[in-house]
């Protein structure tokens, strides 16, 4: 066997997924057609859950860093675009265009979320600690601290190189490439959209057909002084200019594009552009574009045998709200210690079916969630009037908390056994009596016994998965209910307890093994 897994696709989630496995022991081959990153305009942000994700593994610094510049190239944007129309922000948008670093944490269609409306105490909302802080990060740059993560953790990254067919039976997979063959155990997809593992290994991929045709670029241009920084719907669409130099979105209700592959000109951006905002500018050039629509499918199932997707080559849906990567980091969060755990006889097979069980409900929220804004982006009558109600709840606390609850990944929890309100939840950032946060003890991507009352009966029922569960006694003052708390390797609780209880130990055994395989030295039936 030359691999334990062949990922394909090199993109943050092909990467992120080749760095989990690595972590939990696997041998992986990461295929990239592409020979750099794609320089093309994607996603400018990320939600909570992706920044707490890299957090927990060490990478919080370089996200603060990427951000910084990012926050300077959009005070670069506002201060020349103050100084050219001489009336300072003038139409009040300036702050919502920067997103969570400026008073806002995003928007639902593009009516923008004030962050002072939002109510902290919502469970997810207030507890994932400086990962918090973190939103203004693009794709690219996500994809480049991950590849240098990879190279770290010794994953076989082969750049300009593509997956070209594969054959699977019941012990492996033979993956085809424009380099040759190569033989793995497991093979992921996580080559996007129009992803060929799905295609070729016949998924089911049902869905809604797209109506809108949309447009996103980074351009220079003249005449923007009646441009609105942000986002804007007017009677013929939706526009959005800023937060940096020359970025410019259209969304035109016109139906799905001819052709997508087509060169996007400046011909075509400039008719665009000044049709959906009314607004004489020239487009002089393109620096670079994309065109996508709004059509959201969804596979019904992760996994055929050996042979599984995450991020887009498992669902697709528009861009609205910048779901889109951090729910493909979701994914390979919550499968890459699994197949590491699977591969290495750590866990039965069994434990990847919960992958699509978890998994699965969390994509279809984001794909519903998706297609409500394009209801409320719509120029009809009918849709205006709900956008002005949607905007009259967002102008609220219960309306804007709700809204930036499930925008931001805030809202997602996964159906696990066990009472306790955090079973299911990811695990909140704890300050501990050590000196450290929680996400300090889960950068090697193993499970975690936290134990916040010295008590050596958990410790005794961890003691069998030594290499497997990290055990740490430590005190936690800002939560003293809490007695202890079992994380998961992709930072949510598996089983928690609180100080008082009448059997503190009451269900962690059995979680423990539902997780993690039997214990050392137990003896199994048979």
């Amino acid at each position: 066997m030359d691999y334990d897994v062949v990922v394909a696709g090199g993109g943050p989630v092909g990467l992120m997924l080749a760095c989990e496995l690595r972590l939990g022991g696997a041998r992986v081959a990461v295929l990239e057609r592409l020979t750099e990153v794609n320089p093309t305009i994607k996603g400018g942000a990320i939600t909570t859950p992706s920044a707490e994700a890299l957090y927990r593994r060490g990478m919080l610094p370089a996200l603060a860093e990427v951000q910084r510049q990012a926050m300077d190239r959009f005070q670069a944007f506002m201060r020349e675009r103050n100084e050219g129309d001489g009336d300072g922000d003038r139409d009040g948008d300036g702050d919502r265009a920067a997103g969570q670093g400026l008073g806002f944490v995003g928007h639902f269609a593009g009516i923008m979320l004030r962050a002072d409306l939002v109510d902290r105490t919502e469970p997810g909302l207030g507890d994932a600690g400086p990962a918090a802080e973190i939103a203004l990060v693009a794709q690219q740059d996500i994809e480049r601290l991950l590849g240098g993560r990879a190279d770290e953790l010794g994953v076989d990254v082969r750049r300009g190189v593509e997956l070209t067919g594969f054959d699977a039976d019941e012990g492996a997979v033979t993956v085809r490439t424009s380099d040759g063959a190569i033989r793995a155990g497991w093979l992921v997809g996580c080559d996007g959209g129009r992803s060929t593992v799905r295609k070729l290994a016949g998924f089911e991929f049902p869905g809604t057909d797209p109506e809108v045709t949309c447009h996103q670029a980074v351009v220079e241009m003249t005449g923007t002084e009646d441009l609105k920084v942000g986002w804007t719907a007017t009677d013929t669409g939706v526009y959005a200019y800023g937060p940096m130099p020359g970025r410019v979105v259209t969304v035109e209700f016109d139906g799905p594009p001819a052709d997508r592959d087509a060169p996007v000109t400046p011909e075509d951006l400039q008719a665009r552009l000044r049709r959906v905002s009314g607004v004489d500018v020239t487009v002089t050039e393109v620096r670079t574009a994309t065109r996508f629509t709004d059509h959201a499918r969804q596979v019904t199932d992760y996994r055929k045998g050996r042979v599984l997707l995450a991020g887009d080559a498992a669902h697709v849906h528009s861009a609205f709200g910048s779901q889109g990567l951090s729910l493909g980091i979701g994914d390979a969060m919550n499968l890459g210690w699994k197949l590491a755990a699977v591969i290495a006889g750590r866990a039965p097979e069994g434990l990847l079916n919960t992958y699509t069980a978890e998994r699965h409900p969390v994509g279809a929220w984001v794909l519903d969630w998706t297609r409500s804004q394009v209801a409320a982006m719509r120029p009809d009558p009918q849709s205006r009037a709900l956008r002005e109600i949607v905007s009259d709840l967002a102008e609220t606390v219960t309306g804007t908390t709700y809204l930036a609850a499930r925008l931001n990944g805030a809202a997602v929890r996964y159906e696990l056994p066990g009472e306790h309100p955090l079973t299911g939840s990811s695990t909140p950032d704890l300050e501990l009596t050590d000196g450290g946060r929680l996400a300090d003890h889960l950068h090697g991507g193993r499970a975690l016994l936290l134990d916040l009352t010295d008590d050596p009966e958990l410790r005794a029922l961890a003691a069998g998965y030594a290499g497997r569960v990290d055990t740490l006694t430590a005190g936690c003052p800002s939560r003293p209910e809490l007695a202890a708390v079992l994380v998961r390797p992709d930072g949510f609780t598996a089983w928690a307890a609180d100080a008082g209880a009448p059997t503190p130990t009451a269900g962690l055994a059995e979680a423990l093994e539902e997780w993690f395989g039997v214990p050392e030295g137990a003896v199994t039936p048979g």
